[in-house]
């Protein structure tokens, strides 16, 4: 089990980003959550397998909804898994 965090910039508020970000966790049984920040990006942390967590990230990659523009997608590595039972929204 790995935990990532994932930081996503550019047009990923107000298109329905975290919505869609979430039906592709549970599509993969990836836990964590999602929320807004302040500065206009999409904060994630997710939890699943090395497989899991490469298709999940090559599919926010993607422009998951059909108004997003992702610019970049920061990945940081966490040590720190937490007993998420679900993917859930937050914010």
């Amino acid at each position: 089990m790995k935990k990532k965090i994932i930081v996503v910039k550019g047009r990923v508020q107000g298109v329905g980003f975290r919505y869609v970000t979430k039906q592709l966790a549970d599509e993969l049984e990836i836990k964590g959550t999602v929320a807004n920040q302040d500065d206009g990006s999409v904060y994630i942390e997710a939890q699943g397998s090395d497989e899991q967590m490469e298709r999940f990230i090559t599919k926010l990659k993607n422009n998951p909804t059909p108004f997003s523009k992702v610019e970049t997608i920061d990945i940081t590595d966490s040590e720190k898994l937490d007993n998420f039972i679900s993917f859930k929204i937050t914010n």
